[in-house]
């Protein structure tokens, strides 16, 4: 069997790739288990040194760090089960004064309520904050208003609703009538004198 050039070039890019993988793979098992693992698995009486060893290496530069065990302690985790957490109340993402807490609880009397009096009706709807500045019109199309919110403008015709809650009723030469739809409230807003 005769194997071209092109079969050789592609058999050398397959060992290279192998190669190069099985050296990827070797170095994440080394860089995962360590090398102080492997000569601890590989001496059967290093294990039980270990702790030993930490142990002097922290007296000595005088941390006294506390023994490496890796074994899980199920009784410490045993004694965390049952706590609640009970926070303060304080946002941690927002900076905050620091609230003195007060020593004893203070109870303050209410002071008693007014009676209701007798022919108040309900409180009167809120005033409809939209201005009128204008019209436009072109023959043959219904007359189009322009009303301003704050910064917003609206522009509309007879019909239909602004601000998801104005209908404009009316359109008139120096006003327009506007209904509250959740008030169910109308009014006359004049043209207003800086538009003109």
């Amino acid at each position: 069997m005769k194997v071209g050039a092109e079969d050789k070039k592609k058999l050398y890019a397959m060992i290279a790739l192998a190669v190069i993988a099985v050296f990827v793979v070797a170095r994440l098992v080394l860089s995962f288990s360590g090398p102080t693992n492997m000569v601890a698995a590989s001496i059967p009486n290093a294990v039980a040194a270990q702790p030993e060893a930490a142990n002097r290496v922290g007296r000595s530069h005088g941390r006294g760090a506390p023994p490496l065990d890796p074994t899980l302690r199920i009784d410490l985790l045993k004694n965390s089960e049952g706590a609640e957490y009970k926070g303060s109340g304080r946002n941690i993402f927002e900076e905050q004064a620091e609230i003195p807490q007060p020593e004893k609880s203070v109870v303050i009397p209410k002071a008693p309520t007014p009676p209701p009096q007798v022919g108040e009706g309900p409180p009167p709807p809120p005033p409809i904050p939209l201005k009128f500045y204008g019209f436009a019109n072109r023959p043959g199309q219904p007359k189009s208003v322009f009303l301003a919110n704050g910064d917003d403008i609206f522009i509309g015709h007879e019909g239909d609703i602004v601000s998801r809650r104005y209908k404009i009723i009316h359109i008139m030469a120096t006003q327009v009538e506007i209904e509250d739809v959740q008030n169910n409230h109308r009014e006359a807003i004049p043209l207003t004198q800086g538009a003109a």
